[in-house]
């Protein structure tokens, strides 16, 4: 830590909560998790009081519409990918002090209790305001809950929130024909009241703390995003919404409403130190304690502007004092995308990579997306294994081990006088734990990574220079004194690596034989006296073949639009959808279902899933567009006996009218079939 800034008594970090509603995939380990990992170890290390919080975030709508789409509950589904995720982090070496999860009670209650006392002090609005609402179920509807046509690029699946195709944002009632996710019915507007944090009153407290505050060190992204929102002018934002799976609202007349999942997540990080410990109190409210939020550039808004300004209207809490946020890694130069399936998935990489986590760690670090997008390449994976793991830090590490097995039998020899060479490699060693520290300290993980490597080059270069295999039979003295620089550097490594790369440095501390140092012991140089005996070398790193990472891109490319097993229902069995809610008689009689044939079909120009049909109902011949076309060929259907909804409302489709509904069976795999009548009923018999 440099001159002039602030000291600490002790640290609080917290990782963003990942969503428990699909594994972790290497996106979130390089933009949140490794960087975190490195920057506690590093604090660990320095005798720092640090806790570190994680924890699923276990709410929210499409937690809620993965449930549906698999007729298992909500709490069955995070529950599911809350142990894949926990157990890929502890697998990966993400040391968590606590991974807790939203759905726990200690959660609930403590969100609530939040939420009670700045309504109490009068810090929310209430506003009432039409919402989607859909009348057949009888449920208000989320942004995810809507999907319709996007008014920017025509996507016919965009939701109420956001097109996935061409990334636009987008409010519920910008989309064309829009429809519920629900009942796939047109939904309707209607009232209903809400309670909002007027993020328009802490406007002057944000700009002072941040724009004036921290214009120096926060990262320039981090501090651009919360300038373009605060110079745009804050508006209110709702704390609940209609949903009946998260934490209740604590006040009457909420009946049916939630806290909204970005309120009620970051509370996360507080329930969870309530959890850890009976102390939590000091690592949230006292102004000693340093606040840090590691997070990805699509959680800077909450974790910047509106998480501080609830922690500001309870009025007891501290505030962050940085938020390292990272940009996105891509993958082959193409985004990550879960629903596409372009993604390396940690648990998938745990199995089939065994025992090289520090491999995974190295690559995502040294391409970490500190400042811009970057990219992860299984051929640059390859090449950071072979060329910089196994060719210049393990090959050092293994030639030192090695050869002083050879030459004194596995024992640190003295170190007799130094030469130039000798001083100049000592006078480098004890200036580079300073310069990584430096790094780490101010979120440079990238640099702190090459500070690193620069030790380990230095190690190979000293060796190679001084070249102890030529000198044993006439010098073996000064063998000795370069092997035991050597093993000097060994074990500098293992400590100036260790944030960045724990498991090997636990193996080069087992063959030094040596204890786990803290990074004040970095510059000490003379770790190993003359005698110490030593453990047998084993390689740190091994390379990794053209054949493997060939099976792995072809791998990617095979699977991709492909839904990957662990992301199917949970029981063996594909389960059914459940139930929709109960309608009375009438509701049903209001539909005019009828036998129709398909007469003509044909590909909708430009739309990959529409057919447009003429069908015979037997009192007229009418066009209807149905979504088949993924499922069946236009000269397959020709002929086809359906049932046919004849007094659906006409809705435009790519410019045509479509005038009724075929109906379809669909199974849990998404396979369709058709609701044929039994031969002998006639085109328009009714349907009852």
């Amino acid at each position: 830590m440099k001159a002039g800034e602030k000291s600490y008594k002790r640290y609080t970090v917290t990782s963003a909560l990942p969503y428990a509603n699909g594994p972790l995939h290497i996106g979130h380990l390089a933009g949140v998790y490794v960087p975190a990992d490195i920057y506690v170890r590093f604090l660990r290390m320095n005798n720092e009081d640090v806790i570190f919080i994680g924890g699923s975030d276990e709410h929210g709508v499409p937690i809620t519409i993965k449930a549906r789409q698999q007729g298992v509950s909500p709490q069955e589904i995070v529950d599911k990918y809350h142990e894949i995720i926990k157990q890929s982090f502890e697998e990966f070496g993400i040391s968590f002090d606590i991974y807790s999860r939203t759905s726990n009670k200690i959660h609930h209650e403590t969100a609530a209790e939040f939420f009670r006392k700045m309504y109490d002090a009068g810090q929310f609005i209430e506003k009432t305001s039409e919402q989607y609402y859909d009348e057949e179920t009888g449920h208000f509807l989320a942004d995810r809950y809507i999907t319709g046509t996007c008014p920017v690029c025509g996507f016919e699946k965009a939701y109420g929130d956001q097109c996935e195709k061409c990334g636009s944002s987008l409010n519920a009632t910008d989309l064309i024909n829009p429809k519920s996710v629900l009942s796939g019915n047109i939904p309707v507007m209607k009232e209903t009241k809400h309670w909002y944090l007027p993020l328009d009153q802490y406007e002057p407290w944000l700009r002072e703390w941040i724009l004036e505050g921290h214009k120096e060190d926060w990262k320039t992204n981090v501090y651009g995003q919360c300038k373009s929102w605060i110079d745009h002018g804050l508006q209110p934002r709702a704390v609940t919404r209609d949903l009946d799976w998260g934490v209740q609202v604590p006040v009457e007349g909420a009946d049916g409403k939630v806290l909204y999942v970005w309120f009620d997540a970051p509370i996360g990080y507080i329930s969870a130190t309530k959890e850890l410990t009976p102390d939590w109190e000091k690592y949230w409210k006292d102004p000693e304690t340093r606040l840090i939020h590691f997070i990805g550039k699509d959680n800077i808004v909450f974790h910047c502007i509106i998480f501080p300004a609830m922690l500001k209207g309870e009025g007891t809490y501290i505030v962050p004092e940085n938020v390292p946020a990272f940009e996105f890694m891509n993958l082959e130069n193409d985004k990550i995308s879960t629903s596409r399936n372009w993604a390396v998935w940690l648990h998938e990489y745990l199995k089939e990579f065994p025992g090289k986590q520090d491999v995974l760690r190295y690559v995502l670090t040294a391409n970490a997306p500190e400042t811009k997008d970057n990219d992860f390449t299984w051929k640059d994976f390859q090449a950071k294994n072979n060329n910089e793991l196994v060719a210049i830090f393990g090959n050092f590490v293994n030639r030192t081990m090695v050869l002083t097995e050879k030459y004194f039998n596995g024992v640190a020899p003295p170190q007799g006088s130094l030469d130039d060479l000798d001083r100049a490699t000592l006078r480098e060693m004890k200036q580079i734990p300073g310069r990584i520290a430096d790094s780490l300290h101010h979120f440079r993980f990238r640099e702190g990574l090459a500070g690193m490597m620069n030790l380990a080059r230095l190690g190979n270069k000293y060796l190679t220079d001084s070249e102890p295999w030529k000198l044993f039979t006439i010098d073996p003295g000064r063998v000795g004194t370069v092997l035991n620089i050597s093993l000097q550097i060994c074990a500098q490594l293992s400590i100036v690596a260790q944030p960045f790369l724990p498991f090997s440095c636990a193996k080069i501390r087992q063959m030094l034989n040596i204890p786990e140092y803290k990074w004040q012991d970095a510059t000490l140089l003379n770790w190993l006296t003359a005698g110490h005996q030593l453990n047998k070398p084993e390689l740190l790193f091994q390379k990794i073949d053209d054949k493997t990472v060939e099976a792995q891109i072809l791998k990617l490319h095979a699977t991709r639009d492909v839904q990957p097993p662990f992301m199917a229902a949970p029981s063996d069995e594909p389960r059914l959808i459940a139930a929709l809610p109960e309608i009375n008689y009438d509701d049903f009689s209001k539909l005019d279902i009828r036998a129709g044939t398909i007469l003509e079909a044909e590909v909708v120009p430009n739309a990959d899933k529409l057919l447009k049909l003429k069908v015979d109902t037997g009192f007229d011949q009418r066009i209807v567009v149905a979504g088949i076309a993924q499922s069946f060929k236009p000269e397959e259907i020709i002929g086809k006996r359906v049932s046919i909804l004849v007094n659906l409302a006409p809705l435009k489709l790519r410019g045509i009218e479509s005038q009724g509904m075929i109906l379809m069976a669909e199974n849990p795999d998404g396979t369709l079939f058709f609701i044929t009548p039994d031969e002998g009923a006639v085109n328009g018999a009714t349907v009852k």
